[in-house]
């Protein structure tokens, strides 16, 4: 399983990955997954980053009952 995440890789960014979330606005966290918000690629903590993809997730799901619950005609 890869790790680009941690150690070695992150070593060579400015500040070894580190700055502010523009979602949550921590700051000294690691920003490293790079997401396309209001039409900007920004970096993003892990925790925003996977509140993104829950939400996403949770819209799909959502969606997805409504389609198959269509009455059905006899």
């Amino acid at each position: 399983m890869s790790k680009n995440h941690r150690g070695a890789g992150i070593r060579t960014l400015p500040a070894k990955g580190r700055g502010t979330c523009p979602i949550c606005k921590n700051e000294n966290i690691k920003v490293l997954y790079e997401k396309e918000i209001d039409g900007q690629t920004v970096n993003i903590c892990k925790f925003c980053n996977a509140n993104l993809k829950n939400k996403a997730r949770a819209e799909v799901a959502a969606a997805a009952p409504a389609a198959e619950e269509a009455p059905a005609e006899e």
